[in-house]
C-alpha cells in the first residue's frame, strides 16, 4: 500500500523549505567556493565535494532500496555529469582564484538563456519575447565587462563565461540520454563528474595550496552536506512537484545571494555596476523563462 499524499498544508510547507534550500543554499555556494579555494586548488576541491557527496546519497538510496544505475545509465549520467561539474562548475571554480563571488553567479545565471540557445539548435524555434529576454541577459554580462568587473582578456573570466554554456548543454542532453531516474540520477552524475575532476586534478599536479583551516575545512563540508546533498535533492522534488518556473526560479535569487555575501563576508565591493548588469540578468531569464501563451486554435 503506497503512503497517503501529504496535506495541501504540508506540501506547502515542504515547497517553501525546498525553495529556501535552493534560493539560499545555492546562492551561498559560491563565497564557500572561494573560501574551501584557500585549501584546495579547483579541482581537487571540487572532485573530492562531488564524490563525496554522490557517494553518500548513493548509499542513502540504496538503504531506501533503490536499485543501481545500469552500465547504460552510468554512461549517460557520466556523459552529462562531465558537462555540469567538470566544465559547469569545474570552470566557476577555476574562475573564483580571481572573479569575485557575486560577478560568479551573475555569470552563470545566463544558464536558462544559454540553454534557450541550445534548444533553439535542437528545432525549439526562439519566439520575439525570448529573443529580446536573450539580449537583456547578455546585456548585463556586457556591464559587467565595461564596468571592469569581468576582463575578458583573463582566462579566468574566460573559462566563467563557457561554465553555463556547458551546463546549459548538459542539461539540454539529460533530457535525451537513458540517466538513472529520481535522485540516482545526480547521484549517478556527482560520482563520475567528481572523479573525472580528481583526475584532471592529478594531471594538472593540484596540490593542497595551504594548510587546512577551520573555516576552509567547514566551506568545504557545507559544499557537500548543503551544496550538493540537500540542495539538489531540493531541487528534485521542486521539479517532481511544482512548475518548472517555480523550481528554476532560484536563478533569478542566487545572484542577489551571492553578491550580498561576497560584500558582507568577503569583502568584495558592491557597486552600482554589479547590481545593474545582475538586474539585467535577472530580468532576462525572467523573460526567457515566461511561460508562452497557447495560441487559440
Amino acid at each position: 500500500m503506497s503512503a497517503p499524499p501529504p496535506s495541501p498544508t504540508r506540501e506547502r510547507a515542504l515547497v517553501a523549505g525546498a525553495l529556501l534550500a535552493v534560493y539560499v543554499v545555492w546562492g551561498s555556494t559560491y563565497y564557500a567556493m572561494h573560501v574551501a579555494l584557500g585549501f584546495l586548488p579547483p579541482f581537487l576541491m571540487a572532485g573530492a565535494r562531488f564524490v563525496t557527496a554522490g557517494t553518500i546519497l548513493l548509499a542513502l538510496l540504496c538503504l531506501r532500496g533503490a536499485a543501481l544505475p545500469t552500465a547504460k545509465q552510468w554512461a549517460a549520467a557520466g556523459v552529462v555529469g562531465v558537462l555540469l561539474l567538470v566544465f559547469g562548475n569545474g570552470f566557476v571554480a577555476i574562475a573564483q582564484r580571481t572573479v569575485d563571488s557575486g560577478v560568479a553567479a551573475t555569470v552563470v545565471a545566463t544558464m536558462p538563456l544559454w540553454a534557450a540557445g541550445i534548444g533553439s539548435a535542437w528545432g525549439d524555434r526562439p519566439s520575439v519575447r525570448e529573443v529580446v529576454g536573450l539580449l537583456a541577459g547578455f546585456a548585463g554580462v556586457a556591464v559587467l565587462h565595461r564596468g571592469g568587473s569581468l576582463a575578458l582578456d583573463h582566462v579566468d573570466s574566460l573559462v566563467l563565461l563557457f561554465a553555463p554554456v556547458a551546463w546549459a548543454f548538459g542539461s539540454q542532453l539529460s533530457r535525451r540520454l537513458p540517466v538513472p531516474p529520481g535522485p540516482m540520477a545526480p547521484a549517478a552524475q556527482m560520482i563520475v563528474g567528481g572523479a573525472v575532476m580528481l583526475l584532471v586534478a592529478a594531471t594538472r599536479g593540484e596540490r593542497p595550496v595551504g594548510p587546512p583551516t577551520l573555516a576552509s575545512v567547514g566551506a568545504l563540508l557545507y559544499l557537500v552536506c548543503f551544496g550538493s546533498i540537500v540542495a539538489f535533492s531540493a531541487y528534485g522534488y521542486l521539479l517532481r512537484t511544482t512548475r518548472p518556473s517555480v523550481a528554476t526560479s532560484y536563478a533569478y535569487v542566487n545572484p542577489l545571494v551571492a553578491l550580498a555575501l561576497g560584500a558582507l563576508l568577503a569583502g568584495e565591493g558592491f557597486t552600482a555596476t554589479k547590481l545593474v548588469a545582475c538586474l539585467l540578468t535577472i530580468a532576462g531569464v525572467l523573460i526567457v523563462s515566461a511561460p508562452r501563451r497557447r495560441t487559440r486554435t
